[in-house]
């Protein structure tokens, strides 16, 4: 192990804040939008005043597609130029997120016309982006496009809720991510492009070696959309390695889990199986995979275990970090608490909770005194962002 010298980093603190903003359809049919539900849209800059109050200077947040192009090939900003300007004035550096699971109702998204249409929407945003701040744009074309793939096109418990068209869905969501990339470089490029998508850990019954050799199949399984980025797989789809620019993971508690697994079994492997692979050994993997930075782009978790579950993830942030991984920093996903998903119930899994009619928000202070322990001892090891 070598220890990693001061460096100049990717953001402007090594923390960063998660606004939840997906926008898509649940399986009764209801539209999301959980930049509204959380109020964000409407206390963004009282929301970007908090994270500056706790030493965080970096968020990531999302476009709402839906509301931007209500017509096709017709683009109405209004929904996030409120956030958009608040960022600019709060000094908040912003990853956009272009697609967080949604798009508008006419847009079949396995028809030619997504990746299209897509691409139309990443130039009109770059180039609204380059009217109104000179920052450098930080860009997330297509979220989690392997998780998507398997949710909306695997099982079917996410649009276009399809079960057993998995790959078809990720080759056309790559595509859309390439195409998207292209307009945002056409307009800005030097912008930044991250690519985010969970790691995890599949294995199998140690003494079922078929079993074994599948979850190891299966677990491989996690690289493949990075790899048809890069060309490496699929390349017809149009990869090359000028697109894998930064690499995002997602890491939560049930990101590890026994072969094959199912929704409706609860199969999976805490930190106290003795199966269980530290998450600093999986971020070393996707570094030595790729070469390219890397930042935990979502972890977080509900309730009291808040502040331990920081704290481990830092610990193995801390080792990967020694071991010469230039992970570039933490994003606490969500920031604040939300309701769920398919059945509206109060989700404390953030550092906030809901807001007032004044755009006020309970802080949970365990997570704020953990944050604070972490910041001070990961502020020796970076350069901030200029």
């Amino acid at each position: 192990m070598r220890s990693t010298p001061r460096r100049k980093a990717l953001f402007r603190s090594f923390f960063l804040g998660g606004f939840e903003c997906s926008t898509h359809r649940t399986t009764a049919g209801k539209r999301l939008d959980l930049v509204a539900s959380t109020a964000h849209d409407r206390f963004a800059r009282e929301d970007y005043q908090r994270l500056r109050e706790q030493g965080i200077q970096a968020a990531r947040e999302g476009i709402r597609w839906h509301l931007i192009e209500p017509n096709p090939g017709r683009y109405d900003f209004s929904s996030v130029l409120p956030l958009l300007r608040a960022a600019r004035e709060m000094e908040i550096q912003v990853i956009w997120d272009l697609c967080h699971y949604g798009w508008p109702d006419d847009l079949d998204v396995l028809s030619a016309e997504f990746p299209r249409r897509f691409a139309s929407l990443a130039r009109a945003f770059t180039r609204l982006l380059r009217e109104e701040t000179d920052e450098t744009p930080y860009i997330s074309p297509v979220n989690e496009i392997s998780f998507l793939a398997w949710a909306g096109g695997g099982v079917g418990v996410f649009p276009p809720f399809k079960q057993g068209c998995g790959e078809e869905l990720k080759h056309q969501l790559v595509r859309a991510a390439i195409e998207g990339t292209e307009a945002v470089w056409s307009v800005s490029p030097h912008a930044r492009i991250f690519h985010i998508d969970p790691i995890c850990n599949v294995v199998g019954d140690p003494e079922k070696p078929d079993d074994c050799a599948a979850a190891a199949e299966y677990c491989q399984a996690q690289y493949h959309v990075w790899d048809m980025l890069c060309g490496r797989r699929n390349p017809e789809l149009g990869g090359d390695p000028r697109y894998l620019d930064i690499v995002g993971v997602n890491y939560y508690v049930d990101n590890q889990w026994l072969y094959p697994g199912s929704l409706a079994s609860d199969t999976t492997i805490d930190r106290t199986h003795p199966l269980y692979r530290p998450v600093w050994e999986m971020l070393c993997e996707a570094h030595e995979r790729y070469g390219r930075p890397l930042f935990i782009a979502e972890t977080g978790i509900e309730d009291e275990l808040r502040p331990s579950w920081l704290r481990y993830i830092c610990e193995e942030v801390q080792e990967a970090l020694r071991a010469g991984v230039p992970v570039e920093g933490i994003c606490l996903y969500p920031i604040l608490n939300h309701p769920g998903w398919e059945d509206d119930r109060h989700c404390h899994n953030g550092l906030w909770d809901y807001a007032d009619e004044a755009g006020e928000r309970t802080i949970y202070e365990p997570l704020a005194q953990e944050l604070q322990r972490q910041r001070k001892l990961f502020e020796q090891r970076v350069l901030p962002a200029k």
